[in-house]
């Protein structure tokens, strides 16, 4: 449109040459006009997918801890002091004290969403910063030596609304129980697996829960994959002795 209009002003001021130079004028006008409006559309409609702030990590994760530590009606003191620690690990003393008092208040005084939170964290986080989370949580409700069944029914909606496979799940809870079918639950196989069942098994489960997968993440939640890893390769050291291979 500016193209033309140009055109017609220089030709009533210069003619046919005036009205050259001014189509060719507006025709520049018309690009770096069209070009801001193009740029304009695409920030607003085709925004990047926000990323999980550290900050913003840091308060979804504290908001599904206190889910679980109020699951079963008693706030313990033995998992409130293992949040803290962990927080304290992974960033400092200084700054895990502002954190954990943000944690008393969520604890005392907010309604928490697990659906919003969890479905927010699982279009931003990759699978195995996931599994990562479902395991911290479990680590909470056993710091006080017990998991009990309304925490294992309240890490297990989280978990869902994570998108974690039911198989995983099962995985990591079995982590925190002892029981004669452990080490098959852990690597996620029958009883009656055969040797090659379990060798394979076991592959799956490296390149799944290996620490090599949270490079991304801070050193704190590195410790806790190599927990959970070191707990696979003990269920595979024992069905080596069981079944002699």
């Amino acid at each position: 449109m500016i193209r033309w209009l140009a055109a017609l002003l220089g030709f009533s001021f210069f003619r046919f040459p005036g009205a050259i130079i001014g189509f060719l004028f507006g025709s520049v006008l018309d690009n770096l006009i069209s070009g801001k409006s193009k740029t304009s559309r695409r920030t607003i409609f085709h925004q990047p997918r926000d990323r999980v702030t550290p900050a913003d990590f840091e308060l979804k994760l504290l908001s599904l801890a206190s889910l679980v530590i109020k699951a079963d009606g008693t706030v313990s003191q033995n998992e409130l002091d293992f949040v803290r620690q962990y927080f304290v690990q992974a960033y400092g003393k200084e700054r895990a004290n502002a954190t954990f008092r943000v944690f008393n208040d969520i604890i005392k005084n907010r309604e928490i969403s697990a659906h919003k939170i969890a479905s927010m964290l699982r279009q931003r986080m990759r699978y195995e910063s996931r599994l990562q989370v479902i395991h911290f949580l479990f680590s909470i409700a056993n710091a006080d030596g017990h998991v009990s069944s309304p925490e294992v029914k309240e890490i297990d909606r989280i978990a869902s609304y994570l998108g974690l496979q039911s198989k995983d799940f099962e995985s990591i809870k079995a982590m925190f129980f002892k029981s004669p079918d452990r080490a098959y639950k852990i690597l996620e196989i029958e009883r009656t697996a055969t040797v090659s069942e379990i060798k394979k098994a076991y592959r799956e489960m490296v390149k799944k829960f290996h620490p090599d997968k949270l490079q991304h993440m801070d050193e704190v939640y590195r410790n806790g994959a190599e927990d959970k890893f070191r707990k696979v390769q003990e269920a595979y050291e024992q069905l080596q002795k069981e079944k002699g291979f």
